[in-house]
């Protein structure tokens, strides 16, 4: 008997992780060659995994909803087959691609090295001014959310009260563009010789509390439903969400463009429609 680790194949390009949602085999259960075994799912696709031998499941290694890398064991089977050594999920690196050092013989003209100085330090230069961001405090900042604090010129302190709608409160470069943009345009608060009393804080962020009796039923999102109510909250962040409608009898409009819409497309060779009608009406109300 051998033992063949199944592990989470490559799912396509700048894809390294996926979700477990699903166990189609159970501990026990034969395995035939290219059965489905686990359902996963990522931010791009939802694929199942099929295992290469025939056997039988030994072994669960991951749990549903549990994010695996990919590389990683999922599942151990126990198979008859000869089970040849699985090689490792290869991780490329810069590093990698380059020779060794001692055969780097050729050196760099001083026009190349003249030409790459510049923007290398600039580059580096922007990551040391942005670098202190992160130094007396415990929530993450982007390069360029950093970058565009200090070109602003806006403190610490006032940036770690921007709420974020980024993954755990994470402030994202729209929250503070967006910010930025009322900020600039706010009254400036009026100055209070006695401050007046504190009101009760409110984080936007806190999830309303919803009551629930005995005859409710809590069931955890999946991850494609995760997504989808991520993205449902990020529209209404950042659309607006009302429509105003007003009714109005235009009967009288209808059977006069029936009546002359045939005379109007022989003369004019173009269609009568409701558009530039309703156009010469709000015309007419604006100017009265």
């Amino acid at each position: 008997m051998g033992k063949f680790m199944l592990k989470l194949p490559s799912m396509g390009e700048s894809v390294t992780e996926a979700t477990l949602t699903a166990w189609l085999k159970e501990v026990g259960d034969m395995i035939a060659v290219d059965d489905s075994v686990v359902e996963v799912s990522t931010d791009k696709v939802d694929s199942d995994v099929p295992s290469d031998v025939e056997g039988t499941l030994l072994e669960k290694r991951v749990e549903v909803n549990q994010v695996v890398q990919v590389g990683e064991v999922i599942a151990v089977i126990e198979t008859n087959q000869v089970v040849e050594e699985q090689p490792p999920v290869a991780i490329h690196t810069i590093e990698e691609d380059l020779p060794p050092q001692e055969e780097q013989k050729e050196e760099l003209s001083p026009e190349i090295l003249e030409t790459v100085a510049a923007p290398v330090q600039q580059a580096v230069e922007t990551v040391l001014a942005t670098n202190d961001t992160n130094e007396t405090s415990d929530r993450f900042y982007s390069p360029l959310v950093k970058n565009i604090a200090k070109t602003e010129g806006i403190p610490l302190a006032e940036l770690e009260n921007i709420p974020g709608s980024g993954e755990n409160n994470r402030l994202t470069k729209s929250d503070l563009l967006a910010y930025v943009a009322t900020r600039k345009t706010a009254p400036k608060a009026p100055v209070f010789e006695k401050a007046p009393a504190a009101s009760p804080a409110v984080s936007i962020n806190k999830p309303q509390q919803i009551s629930s009796n005995s005859d409710d039923q809590v069931i955890e999102m999946s991850r494609m439903a995760k997504l989808i109510s991520h993205h449902m909250t990020e529209s209404k962040n950042t659309s607006v969400h009302v429509q105003s409608f007003v009714e109005a009898d235009v009967t009288a409009l209808w059977e006069w463009r029936e009546k002359v819409k045939q005379s109007f497309q022989d003369r004019e060779g173009e269609k009568l429609t409701f558009t530039p009608i309703f156009i010469a009406a709000i015309l007419h109300a604006l100017k009265e």
